[in-house]
């Protein structure tokens, strides 16, 4: 049976901040390991393996990150069947929906796997196992979620309560119910139940099937959500989903949309390894503790610690931890957190102060990516600024001038091909061009390996937005960034 995979590509994951911000969030980063979660998500989900036969998947994200998608598939030799672009986000029904109504036009009776792509799944062979004792509840019409056995008594997880106990090959079992994340008692109590699993927020289904269950439990998001993909629009390989119609889909959870209310709803149990990294205290049990429960990485060093996690994300930070125990210290070149290890999930708490204060850190990522690279600020003062800049190779900046503000570049690795109002040369390494204020210019990389540069920037206004674009091979409007 061919399965075709749907990944849910957006979120900001602000528990996971610093390293996780909504311009760049937690799905895109090497949290553990050398692969981004989303990289080893489509991995874990392709080609044909362990009996079975996946299909080029469906990627449902939003326009910031339709690039970094595209970049990221191909660094792990994916191609995507679809890329479908959320005006905005509405949640996990509507997103589920229009790719079941997307993939039912060629075919209603295609099996799709609905899966986070910030997850971390280490055994994919025993979970190919599981995905596979779902396919017969799916052939009678039942729609699948996988429970999680729980390990400890966690609060910061949804439960699935089973009809009765099941063990680790166990087929699919009746859900009861499903029950809200639980305090510490209760979750102790439904841990040695026995029949309580954790939700995974992962789903196998007949196209068909999830949109008769929509029909029944949730009509009114049908007809928004058919409009905004019957209308939807083609665009660099992307199909952007017609915002008015999308606007007005309910933002609504699948869980609360269509699973509570299903009479058809199986559960087949997995019982290894897994977690959706939702907080600091997860990424330093994925990470491996060693004998004194220390985790370090980048340039972190640990003396005398316990059961703490020191991570630097910045060449330039040496992270040092003395003494420290139940601590968890994350360092980058333009924030740092320190919290006890029992708050790990008050760390949302950090980005709605640092959002009520204005500070650019709660949102902004210090690489800002773009379809071409992405650049960095390395200095910022009155009237000047400093960037690093990567180019891909064979990538380009549009053609474009500036209102306010003047630029010199010095090229420090590789080769870029710069284009200044009627002129075009060649600049390697060690050479720099300036760029006048008004000047219609544009920079490519020509090479086949990464070109960086220093950008100095010099004027009355150093703003993103300070753009005349002109022409622009990723059909980016006026205004846009890059």
């Amino acid at each position: 049976m061919l399965i075709t995979p749907i990944l849910l590509c957006g979120g900001s994951g602000t528990r996971l901040w610093p390293l996780s911000r909504k311009s760049y969030p937690k799905q895109f980063v090497p949290l553990v390991g050398e692969e981004t979660l989303f990289q080893a998500s489509a991995r874990r989900l392709s080609g044909g393996s362990d009996g079975l036969d996946f299909a080029s998947p469906v990627v449902l994200t939003n326009s910031d990150f339709r690039f970094i998608v595209v970049e990221q598939l191909q660094a792990v030799g994916t191609d995507p069947g679809a890329i479908l672009i959320e005006p905005e986000g509405r949640n996990t029904a509507p997103a589920i929906l229009a790719a079941a109504l997307r993939v039912a036009a060629k075919d209603p009776g295609a099996i799709l796997l609905v899966a986070p792509s910030d997850h971390v799944v280490p055994d994919t062979a025993a979970f190919h196992e599981a995905i596979a004792r779902g396919l017969e509840a799916v052939a009678q019409g039942q729609l699948v979620t996988f429970g999680i056995t729980p390990t400890h008594p966690e609060t910061a997880y949804g439960y699935l309560e089973l009809t009765h106990a099941a063990g680790k090959d166990s087929a699919p079992v009746p859900l009861k119910q499903f029950v809200e994340k639980p305090d510490l008692a209760r979750a102790t109590e439904m841990l040695e139940a026995g029949n309580f699993k954790w939700n995974a927020g992962i789903f196998l289904f007949r196209a068909s099937d999830m949109i008769a269950a929509f029909q029944a439990h949730a009509p009114a998001l049908i007809a928004p959500v058919e409009a905004a993909v019957q209308t939807a629009t083609p665009d660099l390989g992307f199909l952007r989903l017609n915002p008015e119609p999308w606007a007005q889909a309910e933002d609504i959870s699948i869980d609360y949309a269509v699973m509570e209310k299903a009479t058809n709803l199986s559960v087949v149990p997995f019982d290894a390894a897994w977690s959706d990294l939702g907080g600091w205290d997860a990424v330093w049990r994925e990470s491996g503790p060693d004998s004194d429960g220390v985790v370090t990485s980048g340039g972190a060093t640990a003396i005398e610690c316990q059961n703490t996690l020191l991570r630097s994300d910045s060449d330039q930070m040496e992270l040092v931890g003395i003494g420290l125990e139940n601590i968890i210290a994350v360092a980058m070149n333009d924030a740092v957190l320190v919290a006890n290890s029992t708050r790990a999930q008050d760390v949302k708490k950090a980005v709605a102060a640092l959002k009520a204060k204005g500070a650019s850190q709660a949102t902004d990522f210090p690489k800002d990516h773009r379809p071409w690279g992405w650049f960095e600020s390395l200095v910022v003062g009155d009237r000047f600024q400093v960037k690093r800049i990567q180019v891909h190779p064979g990538a380009s900046l549009s053609l474009q001038s500036h209102v306010h503000r003047s630029e010199h570049w010095i090229v420090v690795e590789g080769t870029a091909r710069v284009t200044i109002d009627d002129h075009q040369q060649l600049v390697t390494e060690n050479q720099s061009v300036y760029i006048p204020v008004g000047a219609t210019h544009r920079m490519e990389n020509p090479g086949k390996v990464p070109m960086v540069l220093i950008e100095v920037q010099t004027g009355t206004y150093l703003g993103e937005d300070d753009i005349v674009r002109y022409e622009d091979k990723y059909a980016r409007g006026q205004g846009a960034k890059g």
